[in-house]
Order: structure tokens, then C-alpha cells, then sequence
């Protein structure tokens, strides 16, 4: 039998690709907040003055912040393209090519990432 609750969202046991997009959706959403909370406390370094902001942005531009940057943009991608699916799919549309349309759009973002990536240690 199937887990319920937090547990069941990554029992793999029977999981489809819908399945395993639901989580997708659930774990980029959960990492967005996050990440929307952090870069609230980020910004109060703007109320500390220059010097404070200044020695922020020289550690954000460190190999490991940039990675960072990068696990982002893939949480980004994943989830507003997985959404641009689930929105489609909720209206009554493209019910029958979901898996195709998840694929199409995944293999996009991974496309988006990739430049992402490397135009983000490019400046860094």
C-alpha cells in the first residue's frame, strides 16, 4: 500500500510521470519559499548601509552562491513550466498529451538552464 501524507510524496512505488511531476511541483514551490524568505533577510542588508550590501554581493558572487543561483533558475523553470502544464491540463486541454507536453516542456527548461548556467559563471 501506498504512504500517506509528507512520506507519500516520494514513495516511488507505482509512481507515473504525473506522479513524479506532482512532486516536482510540490519541492520547487517548497524551495521558492524558501528562497523568497532568504532574499527577504538579504534585502534588510540594504537598511544596514553600503558597506553591509557590499560584503553581501562579494560573497554572492563566489562559485558556491552562483550554484545556488543555478538551483534556482532550475526551480524556477521546473516549476512555472510543470504549472504552464497543470493550468492547461485544468482546463480541459492537451488532457490526452500531458506526459508528451511534460516532456517537451522539461526538455526546454533543461535547454533555458543550461545557457542560464553558463552566462551565470560567465560573470561570476
Amino acid at each position: 500500500t501506498r504512504r500517506r501524507g509528507v512520506i507519500g510524496w516520494v514513495d516511488p512505488r507505482g509512481r507515473r510521470l504525473g506522479g513524479w511531476a506532482f512532486i516536482l511541483n510540490r519541492l520547487t514551490g517548497l524551495g521558492i519559499l524558501l528562497y523568497l524568505s532568504f532574499h527577504l533577510v538579504v534585502l534588510s542588508l540594504l537598511a544596514r548601509g553600503p558597506s553591509a550590501w557590499d560584503g553581501f554581493v562579494s560573497v554572492a558572487m563566489s562559485p558556491v552562491f552562483l550554484f545556488f543561483d543555478v538551483v534556482l533558475i532550475f526551480g524556477l523553470l521546473a516549476h512555472g513550466l510543470n504549472g504552464i502544464r497543470v493550468t492547461l491540463v485544468g482546463f480541459g486541454l492537451v488532457v490526452d498529451r500531458q506526459k508528451a507536453m511534460f516532456t517537451a516542456l522539461m526538455v526546454l527548461g533543461a535547454i533555458a538552464l543550461i545557457i542560464a548556467a553558463i552566462r551565470i559563471f560567465e560573470v561570476g
